[in-house]
């Protein structure tokens, strides 16, 4: 059944992408990203040497700081930060420089739904920007669940509070040619079919999960082109712009 959404897309139809780089001077690597009206920024500093406490000494860390639009921060930024952290560990050669610290900063600019994955989005590029190694991009992408069972992708704030359910999913990009000279390899099989992220809202089904899992493998087909064209990998023999 076809549903009706306020801002006439159709059910698997992403809102207007924008992504631009290095739009911070001061940061080692910068990005803007939009989805629709939601819009997010993120910075990243370092690596700069030494690790926090509880962190591995023997790998490099990941610190992650969520700057809301407007008030302190809660519950639900504290667990973005986890989530991003967890994230992005994930997709960096900890390895390379170990007993060090990248800072991701995120700021929200406008939150019009689906703001964690957009938030994901805009690390990943500004990560890049910075010349941090990295296994593989990644892309993430919000599905909701309406009443019906029916799939909406890239959900607006009006819609969030409306539909049951949502799930935030992460996939990984193929691994590409963001690896300093003489870095390690990281295998030869692309991870295009995995999933490394998955942070659900609501009361959701299996039956309903997979189709979440369905839809959004497909459409971050089209974010991962998107983010590719518009991040400008670096030449691998520029390194890290902070070493």
């Amino acid at each position: 059944m076809e549903i009706d959404r306020p801002d006439g897309r159709t059910p698997n139809q992403l809102r207007p992408l924008a992504c631009s780089c290095s739009v911070l001077h001061r940061a080692h690597g910068s990005s803007s990203w939009a989805q629709g009206e939601t819009k997010v920024l993120a910075a990243v500093y370092g690596p700069k040497a030494g690790t926090k406490k509880n962190e591995n000494p023997e790998k490099a860390s990941i610190e992650v700081i969520w700057k809301p639009k407007t008030g302190q921060i809660g519950k639900v930024e504290k667990e973005y930060e986890m989530i991003l952290k967890k994230t992005l560990e994930s997709i960096c050669i900890r390895t390379i420089y170990p007993n060090t610290t990248t800072s991701v900063i995120i700021q929200v600019l406008n939150d019009d739904g689906a703001l964690l994955p957009c938030a994901i989005n805009a690390a990943c590029a500004a990560l890049v920007d910075a010349g941090i190694p990295l296994k593989h991009l990644a892309v993430a992408i919000c599905c909701s669940v309406t009443d019906s069972g029916s799939i909406l992708l890239d959900p607006t704030k009006d819609e969030e509070e409306k539909l049951k359910a949502r799930a935030n999913l992460v996939f990984p990009n193929a691994i590409v040619s963001v690896l300093p000279d003489r870095s390690l390899q990281v295998g030869s099989e692309p991870m295009a079919h995995g999933i490394m992220t998955s942070v659900t809202q609501g009361a959701m089904p299996v039956n309903d999960y997979l189709h979440c899992l369905e839809r959004g493998r497909a459409a971050s087909a089209r974010l991962s082109e998107f983010l590719r064209k518009n991040i400008g990998l670096k030449s691998t023999s520029e390194g890290s712009k902070a070493g």
